[in-house]
């Protein structure tokens, strides 16, 4: 399967509610997303893991290019390192909860899918648009 969505940053040791692996993935409408696993409880002596899907909201992504854009207006006075998306107090909103996932790579398939509908959208919204500059186009020159 192709890659829609790319990674751009894991790290082990995060800023996150997570002991678990954190990882960062910019996707073609420009957002970021995390995927973070955490623990939940149940029953009484029972843990189970869930994935969580998150969009980061302080920076997006250049899918074309493959850059990290931080909204506070800082790319141009410094250089933007992928590491940066994973800061103390980071705001993420939380998109979905899967607890039917069994690892990260199930996760980044799930992913992974929502990315390449995103791709196949903009793909026929830009079809679309073409389309009809043509016809706007041809309508004019024959009136």
């Amino acid at each position: 399967m192709k890659s829609f969505a790319k990674l751009i940053y894991r790290s082990n040791i995060s800023y996150f509610p997570s002991k678990l692996p954190v990882q960062f993935y910019g996707l073609p409408d420009g957002k970021v997303y995390v995927i973070y696993a955490r623990f939940y409880e149940i029953q009484f002596d029972r843990t189970y893991l869930e994935f969580v899907f998150a969009e980061h909201k302080e920076f997006s992504y250049d899918f074309e290019k493959e850059q990290l854009i931080p909204h506070d207006g800082s790319a141009s006075r410094y250089p933007v390192y992928n590491e940066l998306v994973d800061k103390p107090g980071p705001k993420v909103e939380i998109v979905k909860t899967y607890r039917d996932l069994n690892s990260y790579a199930e996760a980044y398939e799930r992913l992974n899918r929502k990315a390449q509908n995103l791709f196949k959208q903009m793909n026929q919204q830009d079809k679309v648009r073409e389309f009809s500059q043509g016809e706007t186009k041809r309508l004019s020159v024959s009136a």
